[in-house]
């Protein structure tokens, strides 16, 4: 076995590595840009080397330097990880000439599989069974079309070289075929500088199953059960599962057998995925095969038992496979979520910004978070915006469904938006539920899936509202143990004192009355009054709303407030004021300070005339702004503090007359 590998990639299946590593007692080197220098996989591994600037061409994909880097630190091998070397053979060519060992399978295997049309001929010969199609190297316009009409419509026109839906289009009818030919050649003539396509026959409503596959170097080869991987956007992975619903053992039998003889045909090593179209019909059909591991092997891991970053450790170690074909035994059932920093109701921009609060679900046995993020991290603009990886396991599909919506549920990020809720409209979908699969089904249910954008919510205003009393209150010291909401009898002048919050939800301003009666609070909102109680006990809030018993959590960051109510989040810019409501027009008298604090400013001048309402001083007390305003119209007869004194709870601030009637 190793001694020391370098992980050339980043984030979470570069923590995934280091992990697995580690348990072996293998020593890990990592590798970062500029952009990760404080990453988590960083941290993680024994030793890290600067890469260079955050570009991925001038980091991550410098293939030069991580072989160096490698050779420099008594690196034995390196694990590319997927994405980025991971399917390179002039990267895994280098690695052999260099000495070092490459974690994944041959040159000769990443090379015929790089080009999904060789890689069909090579099935073809193999007796795997492909969709009708053309995928030859004529590729003259006129030839393409004759064979457009041959194989019939619909149709689906894909990059030969291409990958993650670019180069794509799916052709109705002969009309629309030149086109659509066009466009998707200048796509992937862009994305992979290569516009070489194939025709396939475009199937209305296939699943996307896809089998594990292993050899070694001794002749083994098995494959590890299936995963449905049938709920995509823009042909990208959102939900996949293992092993799949309503695939019978006979199915997965032939399927599995399918993909041994794809792996055997290219002289396979190490750990791979193929890649089938499953018909309505229950044929299917070769697609593509990758020669990596893929982000989506968690769930194969949970019905298995197995390590599969072990298992390529081990065979890329020369050693056998662990298990043969019959000891490889299927338990239970496993989801996986992938957790993006985009905005499903933009088209699924993503999104950057830095992860201000993050709370995971808890780690067991029927619960994985694999995630190369902690809170405070930024989401960058240079890669994928994957945050997470939340995988659930339990006995049945119904039962690991509902532990993915409880998991869902405790999963909070604040500071950018995040696909959570989406996927939460997913998992929860009656025909998700029902297992009614196929690759067009986020398309199919968009009327049901895709819910208005945050609305107005009354009860997540007041319990920010609350929230931001309770951190008021607690911790109390010294200096601020005079609070006025520390007092059943509140702060009174000979009047009733009000805390106005004011709390922006998008362009909507919502202005929050509160008092305090006795042991609890009475939350006027737009006009109606509600008796409330809070207990905050670090981010989780307790309240009573008049009948309402809830609890929930909730973050602050600098002037935002984050309500989280099962998977929405709701965020609030708030600010906060104390007025004093007069009753009577005979009041002279003064206007004291509500609490211990600092004089931020003074607008007040003895002699002036003032209205009703007007800003009188402004104090600052536990990081908070507090206005005094005037009770009324009147005259200010003297004032007592200017800005940076210090003043007590209860300080005469201005002698105030109001105006005679």
């Amino acid at each position: 076995m190793f001694r020391k590998i370098l992980i050339a990639n980043r984030g979470e299946i570069a923590c995934r590595v280091i992990d697995t590593a580690h348990k072996l007692g293998i020593r890990c080197v990592a590798v970062y840009s500029e952009a990760d220098a404080n990453a988590r996989h960083v941290r993680m591994a024994d030793e890290a080397y600067l890469l260079g600037p955050a570009p991925s061409k001038d980091s991550y994909l410098r293939a030069d330097k991580i072989i160096a880097i490698a050779k420099q630190s008594g690196a034995q091998a390196i694990h590319p990880g997927y994405g980025f070397l991971s399917e390179n053979e002039s990267f895994a060519k280098a690695c052999d000439e260099a000495g070092v060992v490459f974690i994944g399978p041959p040159v000769g295997a990443i090379t015929a599989m790089g080009s999904k049309s060789a890689a069909k001929d090579i099935m073809a010969k193999a007796g795997v069974p492909l969709v009708p199609g053309y995928h030859g190297d004529d590729q003259s316009d006129a030839l393409l079309s004759k064979e457009s009409e041959r194989i019939g419509y619909p149709q689906l026109l894909k990059a030969a070289y291409g990958g993650g839906g670019k180069g794509m289009r799916v052709v109705w009818k002969k009309a629309e075929f030149a086109d659509a030919l066009a466009s998707a050649r200048r796509e992937a003539k862009a994305g992979f500088g290569n516009d070489k396509m194939l025709i396939e026959r475009y199937l209305t409503k296939p699943r996307h199953i896809e089998i594990q596959v292993f050899a070694d170097n001794h002749g083994n080869a098995v494959y590890l059960a299936e995963r449905d991987c049938s709920i995509q956007r823009r042909h990208q992975k959102v939900i996949e599962e293992a092993p799949a619903p309503n695939f019978s053992s006979e199915q997965r039998k032939a399927m599995g057998e399918a993909a041994v003889k794809a792996a055997k045909a290219i002289d396979y090593r190490g750990a791979g995925t193929v890649e089938f179209l499953f018909d309505e019909d229950g044929s299917f059909y070769f697609m593509e095969m990758n020669t990596r591991l893929q982000v989506e092997h968690p769930v194969t891991e949970m019905i298995t038992g197995q390590d599969l970053v072990k298992w390529q450790l081990l065979v890329a170690a020369g050693e056998k496979l662990p298990l043969a074909q019959d000891d490889i035994q299927l338990d239970g059932h496993a989801i996986e979520v992938r957790v993006y920093a985009e905005d499903p109701d933009n088209d699924f921009l993503p999104q950057t910004g830095k992860l201000t609060y993050l709370r995971q679900p808890e780690a067991n046995r029927h619960v994985r978070v694999d995630t190369g993020v902690v809170e405070n991290d930024e989401v960058s603009p240079f890669y994928d915006p994957m945050i997470a990886k939340l995988i659930v396991w339990d006995e049945s599909r119904d039962r690991a469904i509902a532990r993915m919506l409880r998991a869902l549920d405790d999963y909070r990020i604040a500071g950018v938006t995040t696909n959570l809720g989406f996927l939460t409209s997913l998992t929860e979908h009656p025909a998700f539920k029902a297992a009614e699969l196929d690759t067009n089904f986020i398309n199919q249910h968009q009327h049901t899936l895709f819910a208005p954008a945050n609305k107005e919510n009354n009860q997540a205003l007041v319990l920010a509202a609350l929230y931001i009393l309770q951190q008021q209150k607690a911790p109390q010291t010294s200096c601020n143990s005079f609070s006025p909401w520390q007092f059943s009898h509140g702060w009174r002048m000979n009047e009733t004192p009000t805390v106005e919050i004011a709390l922006q939800h998008g362009e909507h301003k919502t202005l929050l009355k509160v008092q305090q009666l006795q042991q609890h609070y009475v939350v006027d909102v737009e006009g109606q009054q509600l008796c409330c109680t809070a207990e905050l006990n670090g981010d989780e809030l307790s309240a009573v709303l008049g009948d309402h018993r809830t609890k929930v959590r909730v973050s602050r960051y600098a002037d935002t407030i984050s309500v989280f109510i099962k998977h929405q989040r709701y965020d609030f810019i708030y600010q906060t004021e104390v007025t004093t409501e007069v009753e009577g027009t005979d009041h002279a008298g003064s206007l004291t300070a509500p609490m211990n604090g600092t004089i931020v400013a003074v607008m007040a001048k003895a002699g002036s005339t003032v209205n009703a309402g007007d800003t009188l001083v402004i104090m600052e007390a536990m990081k908070m702004e507090y206005s005094i305003k005037a009770p009324k119209n009147g005259v200010i007869n003297e004032v007592f503090y200017a800005a940076g004194d210090l003043v007590k709870d209860g300080a005469e601030l201005v002698d105030f007359s109001p105006e005679e009637a």
